[in-house]
């Protein structure tokens, strides 16, 4: 693993996060207002009492913030996430967008640890001022939270051409729209933006308040675009996960890569060429798909497993052997037919039939309660690391062109981020695109 991706025992550690703190706009968006000397003198300083991780309640699976890559990529998939994208108000300078980018940074590197966002945090203000934060995770512990941030191709270039932060002669050639696919059924409200940041914990709560509170902090520079909720990882990014389920019931993301195959992330996941800056980052693909879920339940078993070349209960390939035996593409079955059909998702996903093209998963299942027949409104959230979109397209054209499991997808929102590299001691997340 990464140095950001390793587990370390956590400890409270009395505000051991860098000196800076929340610049004065970030602490008056958190509603301190001209009160703020008023309230530090009435109120004096929260200390790490308020978010004590002795409870029994509490998580203390720590996660360092620092390191060759950001969190929330190689790190052992947690169990909960919440993906936010947002917009930059018009009025945004390029200095107010690095300063966004400092308070953010600030703030995640106490998040990680089970801190709140500021010092005084949500219980050490004065009595008459919105408290810094806004306390729900209190107690909770780091529940082995990530913070992930990204960068929109909107940042460098808007929609209309605008080079509207000085970075349009920064954008890496490679980072382009997805084409338009099998089953795209896009929401443009809910797809894109200039910034996001994805929250993976293993408490919702502590997930939700992440990114509450860095949308408060964000509050007069950036604006919440869209978001979403997700419950249940449909992949392993560790040797020591189980293969977990998705909405379906099948084992999801069987063959996907591994933190402990460095070698293979640097083939497939790590960004090694284009602007320097954005070396040792990664693209994220976010792509909501809705599942017809009654639909699926009313399939025969063998036809789940033909459509997805799995048997459903192992999860080994229909060419025979154990979850993680290589499918043989070649086999037949008794009837001299294709043990595997090649219209099947393994086939048309695996990277033998993609010219090697692999991939690491993180996505999540999600439901949004009902539509309007009463239809569970329900599916995967697909959260993907590759090393350049186009990537990304070549599998996913594949699949969507002849996979018969398409039938049973619809996608609604669809959008790539690229990824920072991750972030020394005393630096900005993307620190390296402003010189």
């Amino acid at each position: 693993m990464t140095e950001s991706s390793q587990p370390r025992p956590s400890t409270v550690a009395d505000e051991a996060v860098p000196e800076q703190g929340l610049s004065r706009r970030g602490l008056l968006a958190l509603g301190g207002g001209a009160g703020l000397a008023a309230g530090a003198l009435a109120g004096g300083f929260a200390t790490a009492a308020f978010t004590s991780k002795t409870t029994a309640l509490s998580d203390t699976l720590e996660y360092p913030f620092h390191g060759e890559h950001q969190g929330g990529i190689v790190t052992p998939a947690q169990d909960r996430m919440h993906f936010a994208a947002f917009d930059l108000r018009a009025d945004v300078t390029r200095d107010d967008l690095i300063e966004l980018l400092q308070d953010w940074t600030y703030a995640a590197s106490r998040l990680v640890m089970g801190l709140d966002v500021s010092a005084k945090g949500a219980f050490g203000g004065g009595p008459y001022l919105p408290p810094d934060d806004t306390g729900e995770a209190a107690g909770l512990g780091p529940s082995g939270l990530t913070i992930t941030f990204g960068f929109g191709r909107t940042l460098f270039r808007a929609e209309d051409g605008a080079d509207r932060f000085g970075l349009a002669a920064q954008l890496p050639a490679e980072f382009g729209p997805l084409p338009k696919m099998v089953n795209d059924f896009m929401d443009p409200a809910r797809s894109g933006g200039d910034l996001c940041i994805q929250a993976c914990a293993n408490d919702p709560q502590v997930a939700v308040h992440a990114i509450r509170n860095l949308t408060r902090i964000g509050f007069g520079r950036s604006r919440l675009r869209w978001s979403q909720l997700g419950f249940g990882r449909t992949s392993s990014t560790s040797t020591a996960q189980v293969t977990p389920r998705n909405l379906f019931g099948q084992k999801d993301g069987t063959n996907n890569l591994k933190a402990e195959e460095p070698e293979r992330l640097t083939e497939h996941v790590w960004i090694s060429d284009g602007p320097v800056w954005s070396r040792g980052g990664s693209y994220l693909v976010a792509r909501r798909i809705s599942m017809t879920i009654e639909v699926w339940d009313g399939l025969q078993l063998q036809e789940q497993n033909r459509l997805l070349g799995r048997d459903k209960a192992s999860g080994a390939p229909l060419s025979g052997g154990e979850e993680f035996t290589a499918p043989d593409f070649a086999a037949t079955d008794a009837g001299g037919q294709l043990a595997i059909d090649q219209r099947s998702h393994v086939f048309r996903t695996h990277p033998d039939n993609n010219e090697g093209i692999a991939m690491l998963r993180r996505g999540y299942n999600f439901v949004d309660g009902n539509d309007d027949i009463g239809r569970l409104d329900a599916g995967l959230f697909f959260v993907a690391f590759v090393k350049s979109p186009e990537r990304f397209a070549k599998v996913h054209q594949n699949m969507a062109r002849d996979d018969m499991f398409v039938e049973y997808l619809k996608t609604t929102s669809s959008s790539v981020f690229l990824i920072p590299a991750g972030i020394a001691e005393g630096e900005y997340v993307g620190q390296a695109l402003f010189g």
